[in-house]
């Protein structure tokens, strides 16, 4: 158990400036520099924050064939993601320094000539502690971005408690889940773009049975938060609401629904929804000791003498060049 008993976290409902990534990191640095203000000490951003979860649209894609315009689409999209190392790292390097924060962010990694979906946490030094890539984009995420690796399944020793976390529906990876819960999770940073009601179901279920604190941050996400041109809600697209109705720029795209639960798997902080905003509470790390008086998912109940899990924490590369 991590010797800082108390630490106060923020979850930030919002969405970025989609496919404008300086503007959307002027966005991150307001609402990391408010909720610091605040006192929070671990900020965590949503899924695809950087600079966009590309909302109803697959790039003009379909089985057999690719048009130009979803070509040129990605190209956009590939320009306005974030490279590691980078000057926009420096700039988030620079964010937790400055506010003397943990940060997790949820970016669009470009790599050779693929995407990512990435959650980065960044120390209050400004250090990347971790690198995670989703490890299986889903549905049609799938033609979009590239699958991650199993060296992105860490958890990061820090003063304030182990931290770590999956993106979205690899949630509903067993092992995965496993994975982090072996390495004694205390604080599962859950960035997300699911806004149903039995996501939150499935948080509420991670946090009692890894019996750690779950933040679950998602983007409040209207069609005003995409460029006026972006295919889906520009005019002449064959895109339409599920009422045949045309989309206009108050829509919502995502409802949200941020909130941080404990580890018994109850909220601490109840689910927000339709709105922008910072979403705090305060943890108590003994709560995970008295959690685990009755289970303890790597103690007594793991049963190592019946099941075993191997993890290849090996990074995917294909080509390695000897002298």
């Amino acid at each position: 158990m991590s010797s800082q008993k108390v630490v106060k976290v923020a979850a930030v409902q919002a969405a970025p400036v989609s496919f404008d990534l300086p503007n959307t990191l002027k966005k991150l640095s307001a609402l990391a520099t408010e909720a610091a203000t605040n006192g929070a000490q671990i900020v965590a951003f949503p899924e695809g924050f950087l600079t966009a979860y590309p909302w109803r649209y697959a790039f003009d894609a379909t089985i057999g064939a690719r048009e130009p315009r979803g070509r040129k689409w990605y190209a956009r999209y590939y320009e306005s993601a974030v490279a590691i190392p980078s000057s926009e790292t420096e700039f988030l390097s620079e964010v937790a320094r400055s506010n003397e924060i943990f940060l997790s962010v949820g970016i669009i990694e470009k790599d050779q000539g693929t995407l990512y979906c990435t959650s980065l946490l960044l120390s209050r030094e400004g250090a990347i502690l971790s690198r995670h890539r989703k490890l299986i984009p889903t549905a049609a995420e799938r033609l979009v971005w590239g699958r991650g690796a199993g060296d992105g399944l860490t958890v990061a020793q820090t003063e304030v408690g182990k931290i770590g976390g999956l993106i979205c529906w690899e949630n509903y990876m067993p092992a995965a889940r496993m994975a982090l819960y072996q390495q004694g999770i205390e604080i599962y940073i859950a960035p997300n773009a699911d806004d149903l009601p039995e996501w939150t179901a499935t948080m509420k279920h991670i946090a009692k049975e890894g019996r750690c604190f779950v933040m679950n941050v998602n983007q409040f996400a209207k069609v005003s938060d995409f460029p006026k041109d972006y295919p889906p809600f520009s005019e002449g697209h064959y895109d339409r609401k599920p009422d045949g109705s045309r989309w206009e720029p108050n829509d919502i795209l995502s409802h949200g629904g941020s909130c941080i639960i404990g580890p018994l798997g109850t909220f601490i902080a109840e689910p927000v929804w339709d709105k922008e905003e910072i979403v705090y509470a305060t943890l108590k790390l003994s709560d995970i000791v008295e959690a685990r008086l009755d289970f303890d998912p790597v103690g007594s109940y793991s049963r190592p003498d019946v099941f075993s899990l191997t993890v290849n924490t090996k990074p995917a590369v294909n080509v390695q060049f000897q002298g």
